[in-house]
């Protein structure tokens, strides 16, 4: 199975190079710092909630299909050595 790949590369790749929408173009419509959507399509910071509901507004998708890339993208990247934890027992 593939690692999900970080919402900023289906940004750039799926909605802003088909549409010859730069990151500075889209930033400005959004009402957003440029570097915002730049570092977005990097992979360099993770999609916010208030990041979502901007785009979801902006391209018609929901806030859900962003949210849920990055935790996705999040999950398999992130590793947690959680052997030290008792399981709760009742």
């Amino acid at each position: 199975m593939k690692n999900p790949v970080h919402p900023g590369a289906i940004l750039k790749h799926e909605f802003l190079l088909p549409l010859c929408l730069s990151e500075g173009q889209l930033a400005k419509r959004l009402g957003v710092p440029r570097t915002r959507i730049e570092r977005l399509t990097k992979g360099t910071t993770s999609m916010t909630p208030d990041t979502a509901f901007r785009l979801a507004r902006f391209f018609g998708t929901t806030p859900q299909f962003w949210m849920n890339m990055q935790i996705n993208h999040d999950i398999t990247h992130t590793q947690v050595d959680v052997s030290h934890i008792e399981p709760l027992r009742v």
